[in-house]
C-alpha cells in the first residue's frame, strides 16, 4: 500500500470522513482547482457555514469572516498527485477555537492537549481513458480520551452537513476541472 501525505501528517486519528468523484482531467488541473475553491462560491455551502457560525456572531463572540480554505494551513503537495491542509482547534466551540499554525512544522510540533488536529487531504488516482479519481479524506486527531468525548457529539452532529459540503465541493471542482 502506498504511503500518502495524510499518513505522514496524521497517521493516528480518531475520526475520519472520505468522499470521491471521477473527473475527466489531469491531476495538475484538479489540484489547481482545489487550491482556488472557496466556500462562498456555493450558496448552500455558504448558508450551512453561516448557520453554524450565527450563534457566535449573535453573541458577539466572533467578528471573523466565514471559515473557508484560506483558514487552513497548507501542509504539502506531492506533484500532481496529492495535497493536504490542516487546522488545529477546539472545533466544537462557537468560534472554532482555532490555533495559529503558520507552517507544516508548527502543525507537526503542536503538543497541546486541549485542541484537536485536523487534516483535509486530496489525492488524485489515475483512471481509465483520461479520467482521474479524486479522493478527499478528512482526519481528526483528539489527543486525549476526554477531548474525544468532548469532540464526538459535535462530529456526529455536523458530519451529515460536512458530507454534503464535501460532496458539493467535489462537484464544483469537477465542473471547474472539466471546463479547463
Amino acid at each position: 500500500m502506498m504511503m500518502t501525505l495524510l499518513d505522514d501528517l496524521l497517521p493516528r486519528f480518531t475520526f475520519r470522513e472520505r468522499h470521491a468523484v471521477v473527473i475527466h482531467a489531469t491531476g495538475r488541473v484538479i489540484l489547481d482547482c482545489i487550491s482556488r475553491y472557496r466556500a462562498h462560491d456555493d450558496p448552500l455551502v455558504r448558508f450551512a457555514i453561516g448557520l453554524r457560525e450565527k450563534p457566535a456572531r449573535l453573541l458577539g463572540l466572533s467578528q471573523r469572516r466565514m471559515l473557508d480554505l484560506d483558514d487552513f494551513t497548507p501542509l504539502g503537495r506531492v506533484g500532481d498527485r496529492e495535497m493536504a491542509m490542516g487546522l488545529i482547534g477546539a472545533f466544537w466551540r462557537m468560534d472554532y477555537g482555532l490555533v495559529d499554525i503558520p507552517s507544516r512544522a508548527d502543525f507537526a510540533a503542536c503538543q497541546r492537549r486541549d485542541v484537536c488536529r485536523l487534516v483535509m487531504g486530496f489525492r488524485v488516482e489515475p483512471g481509465v481513458t483520461g479520467s482521474s479519481l479524486l479522493v478527499t479524506e478528512t482526519r481528526v486527531s483528539c489527543p486525549t480520551p476526554a477531548l474525544r468525548r468532548r469532540f464526538a457529539p459535535y462530529w456526529y452532529m455536523i458530519r451529515p452537513v460536512s458530507g454534503l459540503i464535501r460532496r458539493r465541493m467535489l462537484a464544483h471542482i469537477r465542473r471547474q476541472a472539466e471546463a479547463c
